[in-house]
């Protein structure tokens, strides 16, 4: 998709520009997708560029203001408490505030250090006028990271009316205008630009699948079980509910079928009380989050089919790794995941997913479920410094 060479390569690190990521929420220390994603974007173009990474201080941070990992430069901006990160199955608008606050030190590189590039992610909103006001003062470009754009339903729906309305006002009015837009998908893009952002200020593109990583688990020889998977945050988007109903129904009709989810977050002690609530004990396991890379990969391998009942959902990271570790995806039609990721899956009906699962179960051919397997390359990592090579130059950056 992107080609430069390594002369190219080699010019570009004698630029040395300064990029800086802003987010509340950093990988490793804090677990999710689009964490992930974050971090392979920073960790590979810290090998042309100068990168800086802005969050909250997680636990087991190393200490001090500045600590450099894999070529990235952190720069804690408070503290959190991760028992206080979520609430009430949300994420805590008093967390959210805080970090507001604490980015009012990105003004600290008003001079000297000044950054020439920041991609900040969107969410949660309110530290983006704060970023906004640093790139104008400063002649920074700014880049928003959006993996979701929220409807008016969806704000009322998420804080109610009034606090839904507010939130709604607030980030049609600070949460535009920046230089670009790195949208995760094609979905995202549409929504972006139906609400006015014009298609040239977009870019649609998501390194998330480690190809050298998954490449070296499958050479290794696996064997599958009949086994259902789901990993990720426990959150209540992600229906596990939904996905235990479906293994109960899958359990009474092939009782040698098992499920495994793994994860944690703010849904672990509801999914541990639904699968004894539901008969499941001993038939389906919660494991502990489990650091992506190889243990992750080889259980996904060994695994039989993904099931992924989440009505909320970006890319669909968990999707397309269980592809190109060659385990069939199975969607809800209600799921949200972009067209390019579902067209590599089985869409049902929700009431048919069942039936399908156990189709899958028992087929000696799993390959066969898997669609358009060619789109995955759009998606390997190897792409980022290509692209935002690209991307820094449409800017006026080189």
């Amino acid at each position: 998709m992107f080609i430069i060479t390594r002369a190219e390569l080699m010019e570009e690190k004698k630029k040395e520009l300064r990029v800086a990521f802003v987010s509340d929420a950093a990988f490793p220390w804090h677990k999710g997708g689009l964490e992930a994603v974050e971090r392979t974007e920073a960790d590979e173009l810290a090998k042309v560029y100068d990168v800086h990474f802005l969050s909250l201080r997680w636990p087991d941070m190393p200490s001090g203001l500045e600590f450099v990992d894999n070529g990235v430069h952190f720069h804690p901006l408070a503290g959190t408490d991760i028992n206080k990160f979520y609430r009430h199955g949300r994420r805590s608008i008093r967390t959210s505030v805080k970090f507001a606050l604490s980015s009012l030190r990105i003004f600290r590189y008003l001079l000297g250090k000044r950054f020439d590039v920041i991609e900040a992610n969107v969410f949660p909103f309110l530290h983006v006028p704060i970023v906004r006001l640093y790139c104008r003062l400063t002649g920074c470009r700014l880049i928003l990271d959006v993996v979701e754009v929220w409807s008016r339903e969806y704000w009322l729906e998420y804080l109610g009316p009034i606090g839904g309305r507010l939130g709604r006002w607030f980030a049609m009015t600070f949460c535009f205008g920046a230089d670009h837009y790195i949208a995760n998908s094609s979905t995202t893009a549409g929504k972006l630009e139906r609400e006015g952002v014009a298609s040239s200020r977009i870019s649609v593109f998501a390194p998330i699948l480690d190809d050298s990583a998954i490449r070296k688990v499958m050479l290794e020889p696996a064997r599958r079980s009949p086994r259902v998977v789901f990993w990720g945050r426990l959150i209540k988007e992600k229906r596990l509910d939904r996905w235990l109903s479906v293994m109960r129904e899958v359990t009474r009709r092939m009782p040698s079928a098992r499920g495994t989810i793994v994860g944690g977050g703010p849904e672990s002690a509801n999914v541990g009380a639904l699968i004894r609530k539901m008969g499941l004990s001993g038939k389906v396991e919660h494991k502990p989050f489990i650091e992506r890379g190889d243990d992750l990969f080889r259980l996904v391998r060994s695994s039989s089919v993904l099931l992924h009942m989440s009505e909320r959902e970006g890319l669909g990271l968990i999707a397309l790794e269980s592809l190109a570790l060659g385990v069939p995806v199975v969607l809800p039609s209600y799921s949200p995941i972009p067209r390019e990721v579902k067209e590599m899956c089985i869409v049902e009906e929700e009431q048919a997913i069942p039936e399908r699962v156990l189709q899958i179960l028992k087929s000696k051919d799993k390959g066969r479920f898997i669609r358009h397997r060619e789109g995955l390359k759009r998606f390997e990592i190897s792409n980022t410094v290509p692209f935002y090579s690209d991307l820094f130059r449409r800017l006026g950056l080189r």
